[in-house]
């Protein structure tokens, strides 16, 4: 029986009349790459900052690895990476100097973040570009270095939010091969992507977010089953059904 890592239940967040989370309930099991899709303003991003101890929620309970977010935050920060999707560098300093800068402020010391800074910049194929100027890289060279300090301090549960916006089909390919043997070493994943085809690759579900609400969760085939031949159906198919064709700028 698979263990729950995360769980979430009745959540709640408003900004001033606006209710931008509106009593989301989910869970995500140890080992799992949960999608959480939705149109632009459906609530994703306000969700993520909640768990990932940003923001405080107005309403609802949090755990994450058996830690309650209410009182045991610190613990949770411990266990948990974050990728975001706005480039988090310094460009001016290299991609080496970035990793052990991020690893120092996550609370490693100064050995084990350059130990972890060359593994990890291995597992992102920038070995060999360690010690050049972040500024100098290209977009997906970026994108991968974004990954690889969210993995700094080996946590357990790791949020991407978009990781893979405007880069190549290489650097794209290389994020979900490495994504997904991280999967089969344990990592957890919660990610988010306006990509459909990225979701029905890599997510065991996937749960769609609208007008702050979940409105539809389950596994991708599951999903395309509901609106026709799964083999014929794709997960944009799934998504415009549930959410409409409707500009969201």
């Amino acid at each position: 029986m698979a263990e729950v890592f995360l769980r979430v239940t009745n959540l709640h967040k408003s900004f001033h009349d606006f209710k931008a989370v509106d009593g989301v309930s989910f869970t995500i099991d140890k080992g799992e790459i949960f999608g959480l899709l939705g149109p632009n303003g459906a609530g994703k991003t306000t969700t993520i900052r909640m768990l990932s101890t940003v923001l405080a929620p107005d309403e609802g309970e949090i755990t994450i690895g058996g830690h309650d977010l209410k009182s045991e935050a610190e613990a949770i920060r411990s266990l948990i990476g974050v990728c975001p999707q706005e480039l988090a560098l310094y460009e001016d300093l290299s991609a080496f100097d970035n990793m052990v800068f991020f690893g120092r402020m996550s609370g490693l010391a100064t050995p084990e973040a350059r130990e972890q800074a060359r593994a990890n910049l291995k597992l992102m194929g920038l070995q060999e570009r360690a010690r050049g100027k972040v500024a100098t890289f290209s977009g997906g060279m970026k994108r991968r270095i974004n990954l690889a300090i969210a993995l700094m301090g080996s946590p357990r549960f790791l949020f991407l939010d978009e990781p893979t916006v405007g880069i190549d089909p290489q650097s794209r390919n290389y994020i979900f091969e490495n994504i997904q043997d991280l999967q089969k070493k344990g990592l957890t994943v919660l990610y988010t992507t306006h990509y459909m085809e990225e979701a029905d690759r890599l997510c065991n579900r996937v749960a769609v977010m609208d007008a702050g609400k979940i409105i539809a969760m389950d596994t991708p085939r599951n999903l395309k089953a509901q609106i026709g031949d799964p083999d014929k159906t794709t997960l944009e198919d799934v998504f415009l059904n549930l959410t409409g064709r409707s500009l969201r700028d």
